[in-house]
């Protein structure tokens, strides 16, 4: 496999009140190779999000490492990381997170405007982006004029303009029924192929995490893959 995430000895702890220290994960090892769509499951509180904030460059681990195409997180400052994020990351999350202020094909434009992209040809590539969601009639319009599931697939087509090398999506179908969570989540794993992007999906949805190439399970604070999805908690 040709290794695009190296993740080694990860360790977060919190103060937590009186319990004191809460360690959340307690030395995660994983590696995720180009183009390889990886799904974590694993119980409420069990450390998910917090494992895709410290892949994502959101948060800094308590130990371990972190190395993304040969970069180190732990050798970046703020402002290298914050660049590593706007050039080879996407996000996708539970809630969109669009900006209501703009239309969707101004949110899209936002990743390569963030990175200096020239303004037409920012919008080229979002206009081109929507029309792969199926979005095509739908750019000028602002969130709130949108469907739930067309406001989703309006943040796949954000989270993938700039050909991320990695994406990072926090149950990208949980807030939408069956029939719009399905599409989302074609639309997603579809242009990610299309664009080569690696997938680290947290999910409770079995129909999504049998979609992934494997599935990892977070549990007492270490990742363990599943051999089969039935048998997931």
């Amino acid at each position: 496999m040709n290794g695009l995430l190296e993740v080694r000895g990860l360790r977060q702890r919190y103060r937590s009140g009186d319990v004191g220290w809460l360690d959340v994960l307690r030395g995660v090892d994983m590696g995720v190779g180009r183009g390889e769509v990886v799904a974590v499951v694993g119980a409420s509180g069990s450390g998910k999000s917090t494992l895709l904030h410290l892949l994502g460059g959101l948060a800094r681990p308590t130990d371990g490492e972190i190395v993304l195409d040969g970069v180190a997180y732990g050798g970046l400052d703020g402002d290298a990381l914050a660049a590593l994020r706007g050039r080879r990351l996407g996000f996708v999350f539970q809630f969109h997170h669009l900006l209501r202020e703009f239309s969707a094909v101004e949110n899209v434009m936002m990743p390569l405007r963030i990175v200096g992209c020239d303004p037409a040809l920012a919008r080229s590539r979002a206009e081109a982006a929507l029309a792969a969601v199926g979005l095509a009639q739908r750019m000028t319009h602002r969130p709130a004029a949108l469907s739930g599931g067309e406001q989703q697939r309006c943040a796949v087509a954000r989270a993938l303009v700039h050909e991320p090398a990695l994406v990072l999506a926090d149950e990208p179908t949980g807030n939408l029924d069956h029939a719009n969570g399905e599409q989302v989540a074609e639309v997603l794993l579809r242009r990610a192929r299309e664009t080569g992007a690696s997938i680290v999906l947290v999910t409770h949805n079995r129909r999504l995490a049998r979609r992934a190439d494997r599935t990892l399970l977070l549990e007492d604070g270490h990742l363990e893959r599943v051999a089969e999805t039935e048998a997931l908690p």
